[in-house]
């Protein structure tokens, strides 16, 4: 295919940054968008006025010129809808993350991977954040084989989003799913290998305690967390989560540790949340520390104002979208695929639970890893 056109399945505050970024990619067009909040619903229609609305999956699937699929819908719905893709017109599909919310989903999500016959490539923004790249390309040689591991994400609140789903663990999966199932991909991914046991510790300390949802629910969401993750080669990595932290200077601080010496990175959070009385927002670094000679060599990343302006990911939404194009031309692989995805939501899936018992979790005799 020469122009990729998609077809849009949710177009609330995520999907409408994929459609800024898909306005930015060569050979490329929104066709048809199915979202069923009306407020949303016209949000998106002015980014993509080309568009046709629809009002189903099965009448998204229907236009005919609709060659790749987008799903941005709640957590809750992804698997559900992409089994009805597979069912009716299984094209290359982009799938925002978590993949699933629900341990005894596992086989359905067996079922998907055997029998899908075109790409499916898991949105797992961070890995593409110009100054997160760099430090994962780097890691190896810049540490002399990473020992540990550690992500921190001093962030915002969790957003208003339609029907406030993002507020109840059973809609969400949990916070150490939904929101943290990037870092755990992270992890994995410069692990190069596996993880064999998990170990939490979380809560609800700040956020939203006093809000009483439309149905008369209390949010149940978790805004604070250490996790400590133990891989198959020895690596030791952690996540350290607090989401009532959002004057810091840097969103996400990221470093790996090993015989060399360090690699770190700085990210700020979105542009639009940095105080304008503060001047000019924080600009990506990494730092490359090594043990011998001392000396911390200090790299200025900065990313395309244009893509700091279609969204609130340092610029990744945008190429991720380019590799998932090149993906659904055949010409390559999917970067992020459903084994990938799986495993990120057995990591947050195994953390929610050591969190919630206090023991931990062991990945490959308790459930948790894919099959």
């Amino acid at each position: 295919m020469k122009t990729i056109r998609y077809g849009i399945i949710g177009c609330g505050m995520m999907g409408q940054e994929h459609l800024r970024n898909i306005a930015l990619l060569e050979d490329a067009e929104v066709a048809a968008i199915f979202e069923p909040d009306a407020a949303m619903r016209a949000e998106a229609a002015a980014h993509a006025p080309g568009a046709v609305l629809v009002d189903s999956v099965a009448g998204l699937l229907a236009v005919e010129a609709v060659n790749v699929l987008l799903i941005a819908s709640p957590n809750y719905l992804h698997l559900r809808q992409m089994e009805e893709i597979a069912a009716i017109r299984p094209l290359p599909v982009l799938v925002e993350k978590p993949l699933f919310t629900d341990p005894a989903d596992a086989p359905r999500l067996v079922a998907l991977r055997s029998a899908y016959p075109a790409p499916i490539w898991v949105a797992m923004e961070y890995r593409y954040m110009p100054p997160v790249a760099h430090l994962v390309a780097e890691a190896q040689a810049a540490t002399g084989g990473v020992k540990m591991l550690t992500i921190r994400e001093h962030r915002f609140p969790f957003l208003h989003k339609v029907g406030e789903w993002n507020r109840l663990n059973t809609r969400t999966g949990g916070t150490l799913v939904e929101k943290c199932c990037h870092f755990f991909d992270l992890m994995r991914l410069i692990a190069g290998c596996n993880p064999v046991r998990v170990m939490a510790s979380g809560g609800q300390a700040v956020n939203h305690k006093d809000e009483v949802l439309p149905n008369g629910e209390r949010p149940d969401i978790w805004d604070n967390a250490y996790v400590i993750v133990d891989f198959e080669n020895g690596l030791r990595a952690m996540l350290e989560l607090c989401m009532f932290a959002e004057g810091s200077r840097y969103q996400e601080e990221i470093s790996a540790v090993g015989p060399l010496g360090k690699i770190e990175c700085l990210v700020p959070g979105p542009g639009r949340f940095w105080p304008a009385h503060l001047g000019e927002a924080p600009v990506p670094q990494v730092i490359v520390s090594p043990r011998d000679p001392k000396g911390p060599r200090v790299l200025d990343v900065p990313v395309d104002p244009a893509l700091l302006a279609a969204g609130d990911h340092n610029g990744s939404t945008y190429y991720q979208h380019a590799g998932f194009n090149r993906a659904a031309r055949g010409e390559q692989a999917p970067a992020v695929t459903l084994t990938d995805g799986w495993w990120a939501v057995a990591m947050g899936l195994a953390a929610q639970e050591s969190a919630r018992t206090g023991r931990a979790v062991v990945l490959a005799t308790e459930g948790y890893a894919p099959h």
